[in-house]
């Protein structure tokens, strides 16, 4: 990768990274991502699953969808996408499908990624269309914010969780003292 292909990267990836953010504002898995068509991002989307309550509310396919509907096409062939997280299968088959030629991915994901952790849908060549991956763009940033989250996440389940086991110890010391026990 040349020295000006990597500032591009990085400058794309901060803007996936704002991107995330605002998923992060939301209590959502933090996952942004942008297309970009020439030099102008033509498609923006962060992860808003719980937030819409609705399995389709990836970061990617909001922004293909954006994207898609900027250009006046399905087909997004002179685009790249950049993703802070590796996509996961219905992403994944989605960048196949818009004929994306070029993603590039913040970190990788061991658990769930379908661009080369559990599954390589991207760049198989079973596929009509395969898509050029760029892997590790920013990756200490990327990885960063969601082990955060995640680590947020773990604290507020556990205080949720001791609220509840109080409330239902109070209920149950008032219905105690109500039938006289």
């Amino acid at each position: 990768m040349t020295p000006e292909e990597e500032k591009r990267h990085i400058h794309y990836m901060k803007e996936a990274i704002k991107q995330a953010r605002k998923a992060y504002a939301l209590g959502e898995v933090p996952i942004g991502c942008v297309i970009v068509h020439g030099e102008k991002v033509i498609g923006r989307g962060y992860n808003r699953r719980n937030t819409d309550k609705n399995t389709l509310s990836h970061a990617e396919i909001t922004a293909i969808r954006r994207a898609s509907r900027k250009l006046g096409d399905w087909r997004l062939e002179d685009c790249t996408l950049y993703v802070t997280l590796e996509p996961c299968q219905m992403c994944s088959g989605a960048i196949v499908q818009a004929r994306i030629p070029e993603t590039v991915i913040g970190c990788m994901n061991p658990k769930a990624g379908c661009a080369g952790s559990l599954l390589n849908v991207l760049e198989d060549p079973r596929f009509n269309h395969q898509v050029h991956v760029i892997r590790g763009v920013m990756e200490q940033e990327c990885s960063d914010m969601l082990k955060q989250f995640f680590k947020e996440l773990r604290v507020r389940v556990r205080e949720e969780r001791k609220q509840r086991r109080a409330a239902a110890e109070e209920k149950n010391g008032q219905e105690k003292r109500q039938h006289g026990d």
